[in-house]
């Protein structure tokens, strides 16, 4: 004779799995990696420096 089944557990490790599923399909999809998202980081912190270097001053200018 088969084990008894816990329905319950059974549908929520099934709506686990669905959501998973759809998490990584859409990490995917749109999702960017660590290595991009810090190269972006580091481009914006470069143009950042290099419009502070060429602000002019308003009593000088």
């Amino acid at each position: 004779m088969a084990e008894p089944v816990n329905l319950n557990r059974f549908r929520k490790e099934k709506a686990r799995a669905a959501t998973k599923a759809r998490a990584d399909e859409n990490a995917v999809k749109h999702g960017r990696s660590k290595a991009q998202k810090a190269a972006e980081r580091a481009d914006e912190i470069r143009m950042q420096r290099q419009l502070d270097c060429h602000k002019q001053d308003p009593e000088t200018a």
